[in-house]
């Protein structure tokens, strides 16, 4: 997917065995260094001000055009990229994002968990499977289970009550008032979606059919946000182009040829725009208008470390890996402390297969995996940096720690006992196989399979 990485995770059977086959068109999560940034920009104040510590919230990205944002499995943050491409001002989207964060905080996940205890509805079991794919490194999977609503009736399961919906409304407005920014976002986008009230349940958005809107809950957020309009503050012009730049980067990257054309015509000088057609364009594989139009951009904004990346993806792409090296080199000189530009860079300086670059993308590797441990394309381009040095028993372990995140445990096991066989057991790669193969052991019966997982969940939380 160029600079944007899609990972479309396999899973287990063990852990998917026990529900109904998922369907093909389920949702995939999308990485984006740029987009999780700003993301993060604009969440983590209002997750400090309700409470929560922001490194504990973990936020994904769907790929999916529909408007939708939901919560699951505790700390865990779903936006869909319809949701970020509809939103008008960076209050509508950080509206929502308020509200979702009071489900976290109040404590909704475990009301709706406690009120459907004992109910016997496959959909629990479903969420249960889903928030197990989650804590073992599959949120693909976690996330095509939890969207499964009607194939697995959770629709019902997910429906919030509306005292929980209307105390999520006002508490999403206190988070905007606390961070000193108007809630006048959260009034527009309820207002601007208010049709969605008319349509069949099944014409909805994901979003409004699980989160009704009714005119007495617009217009008790509308007098909330009134009264502290006067002491808001605007959105600063760099907040308004962060979402401009997100809504024409995955307008470009997932968006058909027609819709860049029409949303950012070539009269259209704008730096989204250009951004938004310079992705068209090396998606269409004119590289030199790709590289033109990006180089463009670079000559605007030289310590923008996503111009770089995406000058660097360009020529991996394209077969340049050498090339490549030094624009995504300036992007991690730029923003050093994000593991996918680490990633990157690193796997420039395999495909140049000169031992010095492998050796030095060893240690980005690891340099990622430490900032991300569950990152399952850094282990697999650290498998790949080993075996071009021979060192076959690291390899194998790098593999295992690969499949074990995505949940793929009869790979696990293999490439486990290969590391084991190779590696000194005295060693802490050699023990570190042997605890793989122990944990992805496929005579485990599926209830200590499950055991196990959740015991793994425990320690990435602590």
């Amino acid at each position: 997917m160029g600079v944007m990485q899609k990972f479309l995770r396999a899973v287990a059977a063990p852990v998917l065995a026990l529900a109904l086959p998922l369907t093909a068109t389920a949702q995939g999560l999308i990485r984006d260094a740029e987009i999780e940034q700003i993301l993060r920009e604009y969440s983590d104040p209002l997750f400090a001000a309700a409470g929560l510590k922001p490194a504990d919230v973990n936020m994904y990205i769907v790929q999916d055009d529909s408007l939708n944002a939901f919560v699951a499995a505790g700390q865990n943050m779903f936006i869909h990229t319809g949701l970020i491409m509809e939103a008008r001002t960076p209050e509508e989207l950080k509206g929502v994002i308020g509200h979702e964060t009071g489900h976290i905080a109040l404590g909704h996940n475990v009301t709706r968990q406690v009120a459907a205890q004992g109910s016997g509805n496959i959909s629990l079991i479903t969420m249960g499977l889903g928030a197990l794919a989650l804590f073992a490194g599959a949120p693909d999977a976690a996330l095509a289970l939890f969207g499964s609503a009607s194939q697995f009736g959770m629709l019902s399961f997910f429906k919030h009550t509306r005292s929980e919906e209307a105390a999520c409304d006002l508490f999403g407005v206190e988070l905007m008032e606390k961070t000193g920014q108007s809630a006048d976002g959260n009034v527009s986008f309820m207002e601007k979606f208010r049709y969605q009230e008319l349509m069949s349940e099944s014409r909805r958005d994901p979003y409004f059919r699980v989160h009704p809107i009714s005119s007495d809950r617009i217009s008790s957020v509308a007098r909330r946000a009134k009264e502290i309009a006067g002491k808001a503050r605007p959105q600063t012009p760099e907040e308004i182009m962060q979402l401009k730049m997100m809504q024409a980067k995955l307008v470009g990257f997932i968006g058909p040829p027609s819709r860049v054309l029409s949303r950012y015509p070539g009269s259209d000088q704008s730096m989204p725009a250009r951004y938004a057609r310079a992705i068209a364009a090396y998606r269409a594989v004119d590289i030199k208008a790709a590289l033109t139009q990006i180089e463009s951009l670079i000559a605007e904004q030289p310590d923008n470390a996503y111009f770089h990346e995406l000058k660097g993806q360009v020529l991996f792409e394209s077969g340049k890996s050498a090339e490549s090296v030094a624009p995504h080199r300036k992007s991690v000189e730029l923003s050093p402390k994000h593991a996918l530009l680490k990633v990157n860079l690193a796997r420039s300086l395999i495909g140049t297969k000169q031992d010095p670059a492998i050796k030095e993308a060893e240690g980005l590797l690891m340099d990622a995996i430490q900032l991300e441990p569950d990152n399952a394309f850094a282990w697999n381009q650290l498998a790949v940096a080993y075996a071009k040095q021979d060192r076959i028993g690291d390899a194998n372990l790098a593999t295992a720690e690969e499949a074990y995140i995505v949940g793929d445990l009869a790979r696990a096991f293999n490439f486990a006992r290969r590391a084991r066989d190779a590696l000194d057991m005295n060693t802490p790669n050699g023990q570190r196989a042997d605890d793989i193969m122990a944990l992805s052991d496929p005579r485990n019966n599926p209830r200590a399979m499950r055991r196990n997982l959740s015991e793994l969940a425990l320690e990435h939380r602590h």
